[in-house]
């Protein structure tokens, strides 16, 4: 089984570069599943219903997200209404939405999981222990597994994808906006990764136009941000999984500029 993960598609410039990019790498690759970070889809900030039916329209089966999917008021009714949009499972109870879902796709059944760290972030619950028991609660559909781990301390993520390593198919990081290299399997079957990184704007500040960004950091003042229109890339990554026994056996970054 393929599964493509596609990172943090970022405002219009990211779906655009995602509606051109995605449906070619499902066919090339022959990409049975695809998952894609959505938190920033709306504007570079939050998402809306508009902005996850044009993602669904590119070939994504899923969208999972992080700490930015609040930043729509309209996005808990979102999360309320769709089993196909995630938001972190470990907030705490009461939250819109659901954590985590098993998705049939023809002869295929997956698990998905959202989590967010603690470390630089508010204080969430226990991404470990909230893992710990969704997955037993998976493993009785699918042993194949996919978590999106959005957490800011590198250490954090390395830490869970160690911690989960032989219990889930894959861990793969976001957040930071910036694709790591790390990607690997781990011995016992777990495909891992630091950081997915961003699709939309490369010559930016993890998305945000330069000047901007670079305003309020000199000025430390409250500043008004907005998606850069430029040198458009997706970034990802393509996983390959064993259905029969839920491992990995090879992880592949992609990272496409538009042009290409």
């Amino acid at each position: 089984m393929k599964i493509l993960f596609v990172g943090d598609i970022f405002g219009r410039p990211g779906k655009k570069i995602a509606a051109k990019l995605i449906p070619k790498i499902i066919e090339e690759k022959k990409v049975d599943f695809c998952i894609a970070n959505g938190e920033n889809a709306a504007g570079g900030f939050g998402l809306t219903a508009n902005s996850a039916k044009k993602m669904f329209s590119y070939g994504i089966d899923a969208i999972t997200s992080g700490n930015h999917v609040w930043d729509r008021r309209e996005t808990a009714a979102l999360l309320d209404g769709s089993e196909r949009i995630l938001r972190p499972a470990n907030y705490p109870p009461g939250a819109p939405g659901i954590g985590y879902t098993v998705m049939r796709k023809g002869d295929i059944t997956i698990g998905i999981i959202n989590l967010i760290g603690r470390i630089f972030m508010q204080p969430f619950d226990c991404p470990f222990r909230k893992a710990d028991e969704i997955i037993d609660k998976i493993r009785m559909e699918t042993k194949t597994i996919f978590v999106d781990f959005h957490a800011e301390c590198t250490a954090e993520k390395v830490a869970l994808g160690w911690h989960l390593d032989g219990y889930v198919s894959a861990v793969v990081g976001t957040h930071t906006h910036v694709m790591t290299a790390d990607e690997r399997v781990l011995p016992r079957g777990t495909a891992y990764i630091t950081d997915v990184g961003m699709t939309g704007p490369h010559d930016s500040v993890i998305g945000v136009k330069v000047e901007e960004s670079l305003g309020r950091i000199m000025s430390q003042r409250p500043a008004r941000f907005s998606p850069a229109e430029n040198r458009l890339r997706l970034s990802g990554v393509l996983i390959d999984v064993d259905v029969a026994t839920g491992k990995s056996t090879s992880i592949e970054r992609i990272f496409v500029d538009d042009h290409e």
